[in-house]
Formats: C-alpha cells, sequence, structure tokens
C-alpha cells in the first residue's frame, strides 16, 4: 500500500469511495470538484489519498486554521477495511499537520455512523460532550446523505 497526497486528479476516485461508505455525509457545493480543489489549493500538506496496485482505497481530508487541524471525509472502502489503512491516513495527517506547528485536531462524524464513532474512540478521539456544535449554511446546498 501507498500513501501519498492527495491530489484533484483523485476526485472521481474519492467522490466514488465516499460514497460506498455508509454514514458519510456530503453536499454538492464543497463536495463538489470544485469545492474540493478549493479545499486542496488551501491545504496541500494534510489531505492523502491511500492506494493499492494503483487503485484508491482510502482517503483523508485535513485542513487547519492556524490553531487547530480539522478532519473531514475519512473514508477507506469497505472490503479494504480493517487492515490499518484508516490508521495510516490519520497517521499522516497528524504528522503533517505537527509540522505545521498545529497542536490539537477535531472532527465530527454523525451519531448515526457507528463505524465511524468506534473507528476515532479507538483512535483516541474523544467525544465532547460540553460543547454544542452550531453551523449556518450561507449558500444553499443538497445534502448527500449516504
Amino acid at each position: 500500500m501507498n500513501i501519498r497526497k492527495m491530489k484533484i486528479s483523485d476526485y472521481e476516485q474519492v467522490y466514488s469511495l465516499w460514497l460506498s461508505c455508509k454514514g458519510m455525509g456530503l453536499n454538492d457545493l464543497d463536495d463538489s470538484e470544485e469545492g474540493i480543489e478549493k479545499f486542496l489549493n488551501r491545504n496541500p500538506e494534510t489531505c492523502f489519498a491511500a492506494e493499492e496496485d494503483g487503485k484508491l482505497v482510502g482517503t483523508i481530508i485535513a485542513g487547519n486554521d492556524g490553531r487547530r487541524g480539522y478532519i473531514y471525509h475519512t473514508a477507506v472502502l469497505p472490503n479494504f477495511r480493517g487492515r490499518g489503512i484508516g490508521t495510516e491516513l490519520v497517521e499522516n495527517t497528524m504528522k503533517a499537520l505537527r509540522s505545521l506547528g498545529i497542536n490539537k485536531a477535531a472532527l465530527v462524524v454523525f451519531s448515526k455512523n457507528t463505524d465511524g464513532n468506534a473507528f476515532w474512540e479507538k483512535l483516541g478521539f474523544t467525544e465532547r460532550n460540553d460543547i454544542i456544535y452550531r453551523d449556518r449554511i450561507i449558500t444553499e446546498m443538497v445534502r448527500i446523505d449516504t
């Protein structure tokens, strides 16, 4: 298996991978090819793809605001899970964030995504019960839940 920086030419394979993962929340703006290209241009050092025999089997996108890292859309093809691919993707991202001077990372997982929550718990990401997550839509978008 090879882990490398994600590039926009991976988009079709990445989007297909995301759709194969139950519990992944996508939307038509941020997760469009244009949206992901903007994200990759802003965060070229912290987004990774895992390949095996030339096939994209896992991905993680992460960025930072100069203070904290944020992890989004970590996914491994269902038939490749349990082999450490997700863990390696996370380790690469944590190392990249650390090299940028980022000391803490956060992420959001849908409560109904039991596999995702179990994965993050195993990697030491703790659930926060002392905050309320809020967001506000600036531009209307269509949410695509898998």
